[in-house]
């Protein structure tokens, strides 16, 4: 099972780099800084908030897991 620190610490540094991806994805479609940075910003903390409820959920299930 993973401490919630290290959920945290994977969430942050995945959605870091969600953050850039969808800047440039933004940037791309709209040919605005302003309006991707907005989506990359609105898209990493939903994402932050599901993926972090998402490892939680997954810690706690036992299914597949080999114990040594």
């Amino acid at each position: 099972m993973e401490t919630r620190k290290r959920s945290i610490v994977k969430a942050v540094i995945w959605n870091i780099m969600g953050l850039v991806s969808m800047t440039l994805v933004g940037l791309a479609a709209t040919g605005s800084v302003k309006a991707g940075g907005v989506m990359a910003l609105v898209n990493t903390g939903i994402g932050f908030t599901i993926y972090l409820i998402y490892e939680r959920v997954w810690a706690q299930i036992s299914w597949g897991r080999r114990h040594v």
